[in-house]
């Protein structure tokens, strides 16, 4: 095997160059071939002849090219646009490779909803995908939809399914829901799961990730009832700190006096069972009074009056509202046994200490209640005090604030609840107590 060179050569420009094609041919062949003009023609319409001189044909035409232009070529140059020639096939032979690998990277890299729901939720954990607010989503928060998406996550891993983007439609929701269904869960947390997973589909929809609106139809949705929630009476309440606790563990006391925080106050546990001291603030209003003169029945005097308002300030961990409570004497005379420092108990221990303590103050009364197990309503009766829990001190207090005639938005300033139906929601007196509010507020009842 021998090189084939090009000679170069221009008395004009002065050039004279030899070099290298890279092209390498068998000896005997190519000197057989030149031989005689038949033995030249028959190599070159040979396959390796006619590969051999395209190369050449091509190279000597890019030299000729760049000549007629009047370019001094060096040796550099011109070893250049040969190899831009001889290499010409492989070069794109590796352009055709790179877009090839790029395409697999892109492919094995192409974002699914699988992935995107891990992007999503490691995103409002580190706080880097924020609330349509602008804020970063409280802690609560968080862990409901991490509860929610990891029931979509389960689904997928049990049924042997790897559904994307474009497979959520209502196959889909009804194959999901009847999951969901399956495990016992309510109708509210079926609704809850299927709520975030459409959240998750309408973000990657806005970040350009699909195009699938399916789940978008009407029926495709979180279906959420009422559920039978309890408040309790301030009678309720009397008899629960009437309770004698002396014989019981520390513990107990503790529990209802966080309770009735939580029903003063009207607070999340996350909220009311972090009081700080810090929390707590004590405003003075001052003000000039005329009253009767008692040396001077006919004529009046000045006089100050002062006003003290003690209240808390509070940030609400699962909204981020900020809410301000004026303490009433009962929480005043609870914080202040504590000195403002409220002891701090497990929501676990809390719901098991006043659910015993109601049970002692006679909390007993026998409600019917209205669950879904499996997507199937079910009604039972059973006794008030099982039902009484740390988030029922919460609903205790804006049930009693409403029943008390204070304004719904005036309530909502201090529950944090951003709409009058969702207050309305919460609040859970019964017709009759409406209807002496109305009557006592209203002369058109009496």
């Amino acid at each position: 095997m021998a090189p084939i060179f090009v000679r170069i050569r221009s008395r004009i420009l002065k050039t004279d160059i030899l070099l290298s094609t890279r092209i390498e041919v068998d000896a005997f062949k190519w000197n057989s071939a030149h031989r005689s003009v038949n033995a030249l023609s028959n190599f070159r319409s040979t396959p390796l002849g006619a590969e051999i001189f395209d190369k050449l044909n091509k190279v000597e035409n890019e030299i000729n090219l760049h000549l007629a232009q009047g370019e001094k070529l060096t040796t550099d140059s011109a070893r250049a646009y040969i190899d831009n020639v001889i290499y010409e096939e492989r070069k794109a032979q590796e352009a055709q490779e790179r877009e090839e690998r790029k395409a697999r990277k892109k492919s094995t890299e192409k974002m699914t909803l699988g992935k995107f729901v891990d992007k999503y939720l490691m995103e409002i954990k580190a706080g880097k995908r924020q609330t349509i607010k602008g804020t970063t989503y409280a802690p609560l928060t968080i862990k409901a939809i991490n509860q929610a998406l990891n029931q979509f996550k389960l689904f997928e891993e049990t049924s042997r399914r790897n559904d994307d983007f474009n497979d959520i439609d209502l196959d889909f929701y009804n194959a999901y829901t009847a999951f969901l269904r399956g495990r016992n869960y309510s109708i509210n947390s079926v609704g809850k799961c299927v709520k975030e997973l459409k959240s998750v589909m309408a973000v990657a929809e806005a970040e350009g990730y699909h195009n699938n609106g399916k789940y978008k139809d009407k029926r495709f949705k979180g279906t959420r009832v009422d559920v039978d929630s309890i408040y309790l009476t301030r009678e309720e309440l009397d008899r629960m700190m009437a309770v004698d606790l002396s014989k019981k563990y520390i513990g107990y006391d503790q529990a209802r006096d966080i309770f009735m925080v939580g029903v003063w106050t009207a607070q999340r546990i996350s909220d009311y069972n972090d009081i700080q001291k810090d929390d707590i603030h004590t405003s003075v209003k001052r003000w000039i009074e005329d009253v009767p003169d008692p040396d001077h029945p006919d004529q009046t005097m000045e006089v100050i009056r002062k006003k003290e308002t003690t209240y808390i300030d509070i940030r609400q961990k699962k909204t981020g509202a900020k809410v301000t409570i004026p303490c009433s004497s009962q929480l005043k005379s609870i914080l202040e046994k504590y000195d403002y420092q409220m002891p701090k108990l497990y929501d676990q221990l809390i719901n098991r200490y006043i659910k015993e303590i109601a049970k002692m103050a006679g909390v007993t009364d026998l409600i019917e209640i209205e669950t879904t197990k499996g997507g199937t309503p079910v009604k039972e009766k059973v006794a008030k005090y099982t039902l009484v829990h740390s988030h029922t001190a919460r609903r205790t207090g804006a049930t009693l604030m409403y029943l008390s005639g204070i304004e719904v938005y005036d309530i909502m300033k201090i529950t944090g609840h951003q709409t009058p139906e969702m207050l309305r929601k919460y609040i859970k007196a019964d017709s009759l107590e409406i209807a002496e509010k109305l009557a006592d507020k209203y002369d058109y009842f009496n």
